[in-house]
Parts: C-alpha cells; structure tokens; sequence
C-alpha cells in the first residue's frame, strides 16, 4: 500500500510530495536541503517546511539534487512537519497529582 500524504494549504507549487511503501520505502520530492540524516532521523528542508522522518536503519539511497529527490529505506516509525513560522505553543509545568486533589 502507498500512502501520499501532503499538508494542506501549503502547496507551493514546487511539487512536493511524500510517498510511503510498506513503511520501508520513501521517497520525497520538493526537497531543496538534507540538513542531517543518520540510522533513526532523516531531516529535511522541503517546500512546505522542515521535515524529519523517524525510524530504524534509515538509510539515503537516491539523492537528486537536480529534481530536489531524495528516497530512503529502513522502518518508518514517524514523521513529523516543522512549521518555522509557527511560535510552538506555551508549555505551563504540571502540578503533582496529589497537590491538584488537596488544593496544594
């Protein structure tokens, strides 16, 4: 089974796309940088923004620069976009339990 999946209103134009075969297979196209790969993360700059592919023995095997190409193989266990324009929410520390059930 392939799977295309491309974030909405976020095309532009430069055709990016992100095809998975069996979780072992992927290839990404509108990629203009590698920023940093090894067995677990593959990170890349697309057009649609930064993109990092999680997973085991990932290894590159095709890297067009010319068609902004890149595919890689190994176990695919997530990917995750990153929007730099995008502030990441505020995180507010959590109380204990307890203290939240007794009012502390």
């Amino acid at each position: 089974m392939n799977d295309t999946v491309q974030p909405r209103g976020t095309d532009t134009g430069k055709g990016h796309a992100l095809s998975i075969g069996n979780r072992r297979e992927i290839t990404v196209s509108g990629v203009s940088e590698v920023v940093s790969f090894d067995e677990e993360t593959v990170r890349l700059v697309t057009t649609c923004g930064i993109l990092n592919l999680e997973g085991e023995e990932l290894r590159i095997h095709v890297l067009n620069t010319k068609d902004g190409t890149v595919a890689v193989t190994g176990k695919l266990n997530g990917i995750l976009y990153e929007d730099p324009d995008r502030e990441p929410p505020s995180v507010r520390p959590a109380k204990p339990r307890l203290r939240r059930v007794f009012g502390s």
